[in-house]
């Protein structure tokens, strides 16, 4: 069957906003007494930031602001660093032009919430390119529970077979498989031999890789 759409990741596939999600982490943590390094932010990639809060919450019960609060905090902080410093990953502009040349349809599947999904578009002038945009703060569950990408795939108005997901979070890559889409997956360098992204039907070192062919 040939795949008609193709769903983006948003963060670690547009931009490279994992550093401004850890340091945000790190910082709004340490604020709370809550000392915490990159390498523990890494294992928490691609979950819903309210999952993320409380995987840490679990962790250190902090004492003051709740989950809600400590998670609207840190979106603010990553929303912030992406409208001062935010820069498109390598060969997202020239993807995103090859894959609406080929007529096919373009959506976002972001654990991210939709203020920093509007942020991101925005900074980097892309919102032009996709149909759909959607995030799993709507949703019940969040990746690597699949509800985001199928829920995209359905506002879209493709099955999810027809679609083509791109990932960088085994997270991520867990849902978009979940969801029954062919999978593309660009790990961060760190983790590029990482035996877990052999689920992913092709692994590519940057979307500056991509070609007509990975989409059919």
């Amino acid at each position: 069957m040939q795949k008609k759409a193709v769903i983006f990741d948003m963060d670690g596939v547009l931009i490279d906003s994992e550093p401004f999600w850890q340091q945000a982490q790190i910082d709004v943590l340490k604020e709370l007494g809550v000392e915490i390094t990159v390498e523990e932010c890494e294992q928490t990639m691609g979950l819903r930031i309210d999952a993320l809060v409380a995987h840490w919450y679990a962790k250190h019960r902090w004492e003051g602001p709740g989950i809600e609060e400590t998670a609207s905090t840190i979106v603010g902080r990553v929303a912030s660093h992406v409208m001062l410093s935010g820069v498109a990953k390598e060969g997202v502009l020239d993807a995103l032009k090859i894959i609406a040349d080929q007529g096919l349809a373009i959506g976002l599947a972001t654990s991210s919430p939709m203020a920093l999904v509007n942020a991101v578009l925005a900074r980097l002038e892309i919102g032009h390119y996709f149909s759909i945009c959607h995030s799993a703060e709507f949703e019940e569950y969040g990746k690597p529970h699949p509800a985001v990408y199928l829920q995209t795939a359905v506002q879209m108005g493709f099955h999810p077979k027809e679609c083509v997901a791109i990932e960088d979070s085994f997270n991520g890559l867990l849902a978009a498989k979940a969801a029954t889409m062919k999978t593309i997956v660009i790990p961060e360098a760190i983790q590029a031999t990482n035996p877990h992204f052999s689920i992913a039907d092709i692994r590519l070192s940057s979307l500056s890789e991509l070609t007509v062919e990975h989409l059919v």
